[in-house]
């Protein structure tokens, strides 16, 4: 069996900046969250759908979390209009995320447009991970701070 392989770091950098610069969403803040949110969700890309579960793609987004998004915060919007525009259908169906690596980017982003409490900086490692922890993952979730500190160092940052 072969070696796995993840995205390399400097290129998803890249690809989130060119996603997300567009239509005004990026910043290093949000480039460092979503770099440790995939790296601790799917180890930078190696896995794409859970095993003995439902999430897919970069970020290993579940199906209803998606709809959630998409249904009662993008799908009436400009926003949604340019999210959308990554999608191959119309309108986009959450399978879009497995090997649709912008879309799912700009989905992953908009998850967190929608959290009320302002980013953690891109330096802040501990502070990426509680953000992580309860916006994404969930107190009821599996990860774990030094999964998440381990796994942040495959992204190549440098926040402490």
């Amino acid at each position: 069996m072969g070696e796995l392989k993840h995205l390399d770091p400097v290129a998803l950098r890249q690809l989130i900046k060119d996603t997300l610069v567009p239509m005004a969403l990026y910043s290093p803040d949000v480039e460092e969250l979503l770099m440790s949110t995939c790296a601790q969700e799917s180890l930078l890309g190696t896995y794409r759908h859970q095993v003995n579960g439902p999430a897919i793609g970069i970020f290993q987004d579940e199906p209803g979390d998606f709809n959630d998004i998409w249904d009662n915060f993008l799908s009436r919007s400009k926003l949604g209009d340019m999210i959308g525009a990554l999608a191959s259908t119309q309108p986009p169906r959450p399978i879009e995320l497995q090997n649709n690596d912008k879309f799912a980017i700009a989905i992953c982003r908009a998850h967190y447009l929608r959290v009320k409490h302002p980013l953690p900086s891109a330096s802040d490692l501990m502070g990426l991970w509680h953000y992580y922890k309860t916006y994404y993952n969930s107190v009821e979730g599996a990860a774990t701070q030094e999964q998440f500190v381990q796994n942040y160092k495959l992204t190549g940052g440098s926040a402490t």
